[in-house]
């Protein structure tokens, strides 16, 4: 029960849409309280997120059994969330940047999630988690482990009942099954010299060839190696005086940025799949 829920949808551009949700949320006693549609005229697609309040309690599970109808009529791929704050799981290696970004937000509530555990395969960041009054859980990780290592993240995930799965610079890349499990609820950042500036110490291949712009790029995780549908990118510029150490400094501000925001956005229910894209309600 909720006196305020989301909508968001997708489904191929036709005449009706909107006046059938319109009216459907007219019907069930809801006004609009935020609204954005995005008509994409090269896909022929119609996406839609749209908060609905009312005045009493609304049955949520309810209106998702009525939509239904809608939602077939018009062949929508739909979802109707509560708007409580998302529960996530943060994993992390030793870079501890974007963890202490995220707490940071969360703390003040500018988050729009909740962190219910960090996970990481090394301990260097168990001060910081504790200190927050989070559970930190090690899950050490090496070749041979690795099938182990996972099934144990998967666990936590389920364990803990996170919706979403943060990659705070953490340093282990996923098996194919286990992006697979989390498709679509897992959230990577990387520098965004990638593809440019692959392997080890990119932000010093990054000053011989002489960069002007420093990035960080956050996506969902896909079996494809920092290749999955980008949510957000954040570009800082510099120039001939940044360093490698500078550049790295740079670089870390700009994950941060860029990753809370993802996080943000996929926790408000504005982030919207589309193929191999995505549609941002910012």
């Amino acid at each position: 029960m909720s006196r305020s829920f989301i909508l968001t949808l997708s489904c191929p551009n036709r005449t009706g849409i909107v006046r059938a949700v319109s009216a459907f949320l007219f019907e069930h006693g809801c006004d609009i309280g935020e609204y954005q549609q995005f008509d994409d005229p090269v896909r022929g697609r119609l996406h839609l997120r749209t908060r609905a309040d009312a005045e009493h309690e609304v049955d949520l599970d309810m209106i998702r059994r009525d939509f239904e109808a809608v939602a077939a009529e018009f062949g929508m791929t739909a979802t109707v969330h509560d708007g409580a704050p998302a529960r996530i799981l943060v994993m992390v290696s030793r870079l501890g940047h974007c963890l202490n970004d995220l707490i940071y937000r969360w703390r003040a509530g500018s988050l729009g999630a909740d962190i219910v555990a960090v996970v990481s395969n090394h301990e260097d960041l168990r001060p910081m988690a504790e200190a927050a009054g989070l559970p930190f859980v090690h899950v050490p990780v090496s070749a041979e482990t690795k099938p182990e290592a996972e099934a144990r993240l998967l666990s936590l995930v389920e364990q803990f009942d996170a919706e979403l799965v943060v990659l705070a610079r953490y340093m282990q890349v996923l098996s194919d099954e286990t992006c697979k499990a989390l498709e679509g609820r897992a959230i990577n950042i990387h520098h965004s010299f990638l593809p440019g500036f692959k392997g080890a110490r990119p932000y010093h291949q990054a000053y011989e060839r002489g960069v002007k712009q420093v990035g960080a790029t956050a996506h969902y995780v896909t079996p494809d190696l920092d290749e999955g549908p980008i949510i957000e990118q954040e570009v800082i510029r510099i120039d001939h005086s940044h360093d490698p150490t500078a550049l790295q400094m740079v670089g870390r501000d700009a994950e941060a940025l860029a990753l809370s925001r993802a996080v943000r956005w996929h926790c408000e229910r504005r982030v919207l799949l589309t193929g191999g894209s995505t549609v941002v309600f910012r």
